[in-house]
């Protein structure tokens, strides 16, 4: 059993290495290949795509020139229907160019921007992480010559404001743009002469990924509102898949996972609390070099983790089983949106290779591990799985598989609360449905007692007798009274 675990949870580097055997470190999100190969499988698919939509226009044009009844066109027009395609996909070349011109090119004035009325533009507020990024930016830029910071603030500042204003990209294509836009402003820093004489013979590489370790900061702190779990994408689904997966999957144990990890080394668990806030503080930092620096010191904390436990030099094939086992522990928030931002928008050449690529390669498997994982994988039965998923049961030395954070402490105690008001609140909205009911049939029963005594005595409604009043004038004809009494004067 033990063989199969660490069939199945260790893997050498060479299995993290890109399949095009390029030398470079591969990534789930790209079907194990790396970046630069998979920008290239991309673009011949983009082509081979191309070519069949060619090839099933000119199919759709020799079928309808052979349906027609019309005589043959004449000599050179027998590729009209194509041609016309050919116009049309040329047309929406020249215009894609167009707007990747007009994107990178000066603002076009407008025609009748004299009759416009002029309004004030309205100064925009930077969150305060932006004017902490733009203050350590223009502190890098004082290090410069002026020359050079001027074009490297003025080329940062005009990208942002472009992308910004490029909402009709998706964002595969949000990506491409940036990833291109690390390419040429590294080629710039290379051959433009305001850089000339600024990189240092032996030590240029180093510079220059400082240098595009600040522009990559500022920029993308800069459009992290913009491009992190952007809506038209469904990051936001699956981070909260994901997280209630790895909520259901708590009670899994060092010991499933072969991790060497000793979870009563009180040092230990000091350590293991520092790598889940390393883990979960990935999300509250905006731009990816920055996440990565997340993940980097997550994972040496790991090692030392390991070192404690079995005391002895951890070895890379240690590693996984204890990421995968501190993803389940930490849970971190927005797990797959702040992979996915990583993926896209980090510099390439830091995913490739080195330190940080190694770890998010390990962080990606980790993650892919979770997302697949079943009783076969931890060697359990289905109905020891099952009964451990439904809380039914609890696996034998899980007393220190507990969240060690004070704050998931805090977290989980909370959801715990809120399971019990959800409780309580359905016990409440039953009841008061019951309630409802009950006054329902007590107020039709007072109906029908109500029709059943009118349909058996019915009520009667006599007119009343209104009593004649003194001063009502009686007709004397209708009445046939005698004529009053006159007084008579008496003789005597």
């Amino acid at each position: 059993m033990s063989s199969k675990k660490k069939r199945g949870f260790h893997m050498k580097e060479s299995e993290l290495l890109c399949k095009n055997g390029c030398g470079f470190y591969g990534n789930v999100a790209w079907q194990g290949y790396c970046s630069k190969c998979w920008r290239e499988v991309c673009q011949k698919s983009r082509q081979a795509q191309i070519e069949s939509d060619a090839l099933l226009a000119r199919k759709i044009a020799d079928s309808e020139r052979a349906q027609s009844s019309q005589p043959p066109p004449a000599q050179g027009a027998e590729t009209l229907a194509f041609d016309k395609f050919g116009e049309k996909k040329k047309q929406h070349s020249s215009t894609r160019s167009k707007a990747m011109k007009t994107f990178f090119g000066k603002t076009a004035k407008s025609p009748n921007k004299e009759t416009q009325p002029q309004h004030p533009p309205l100064e925009k507020k930077h969150s305060s992480e932006s004017q902490r990024a733009m203050g350590d930016f223009m502190e890098f830029l004082k290090m410069l010559n002026r020359p050079a910071a001027q074009d490297l603030n003025k080329q940062c500042r005009f990208f942002v404001e472009k992308v910004q204003r490029s909402t009709q990209l998706n964002i595969e294509e949000q990506s491409e743009l940036v990833q291109d836009f690390y390419a040429a402003i590294g080629e710039r820093i290379k051959t433009h002469v305001a850089f000339k004489g600024k990189l240092a013979r032996g030590s240029s590489q180093d510079q220059l990924e400082g240098m595009l370790d600040n522009v990559e900061k500022i920029i993308m702190t800069r459009l992290y509102r913009t491009l992190f779990c952007p809506p038209y994408t469904d990051d936001e689904q699956k981070d909260l898949a994901i997280q209630n997966r790895i909520r259901r999957l708590r009670w899994i144990t060092p010991a499933m996972l072969d991790a060497v990890i000793d979870e009563g080394n009180p040092r230990v668990r000091e350590l293991i609390e520092r790598a889940q806030t390393d883990l979960i503080e990935v999300n509250s930092r905006r731009a990816p070099i920055d996440k990565l620096a997340c993940i980097v010191r997550c994972s040496q904390n790991i090692f030392k983790i390991i070192n404690l436990s079995q005391e002895a030099p951890a070895s890379a094939d240690d590693y996984l089983p204890a990421v995968i086992y501190m993803v389940l522990k930490a849970n971190p928030p927005q797990l797959h949106s702040n992979i996915q931002y990583i993926t896209r928008f980090a510099n390439p050449s830091r995913l490739m290779q080195g330190e940080a690529g190694y770890y998010f390669t390990n962080v990606c498997c980790a993650i892919s591990f979770v997302e697949n994982l079943d009783a076969q994988s931890l060697s359990l039965t289905q109905e020891e799985y099952d009964s451990y998923m439904s809380g039914k049961a609890t696996p034998p030395g899980s007393q220190f598989n507990q969240p060690i954070c004070n704050g998931l402490k805090l977290m989980y105690a909370n959801l715990a609360s809120l399971e019990e008001l959800r409780g309580r609140q359905d016990q409440l909205m039953k009841n008061a449905r019951e309630l409802q009911g009950e006054m329902t049939a007590w107020r039709d029963s007072v109906i029908n007692q109500v029709d059943d005594v009118l349909k058996n005595k019915p009520l009667i409604i006599k007119r009343c007798k209104v009593p004649a009043g003194l001063d009502t004038e009686i007709s004397s004809t209708s009445l046939n009274l005698p004529a009053p009494m006159m007084p008579q004067v008496v003789n005597k």
